[in-house]
């Protein structure tokens, strides 16, 4: 499942700064990211992005936890 969400993720050196977007939209993930940040709903989300599906708010998600997955090493 989580293949096929992060397939709704796209990267186009060309669009919107090479920043990924939902399915080659002019939405990035980081907009739907901090809406949710910010206390929006999914409900109000796909109301702002009507072209909007669940799905592509769930993969918003799954994207940037999987950006923010690295280990961090400290220098001692």
């Amino acid at each position: 499942m989580s293949r096929d969400l992060l397939a709704r993720i796209t990267v186009e050196p060309d669009k919107m700064g090479g920043r990924p977007c939902i399915r080659r939209m002019r939405i990035r993930v980081m907009d739907v990211v901090e809406m949710l940040a910010d206390g929006a709903t999914r409900a109000d989300i796909l109301e702002s992005y009507p072209e909007l599906e669940d799905d592509d708010i769930s993969a918003a998600l799954l994207y940037a936890a999987q950006a923010t997955d690295h280990r961090v090493i400290a220098a001692e």
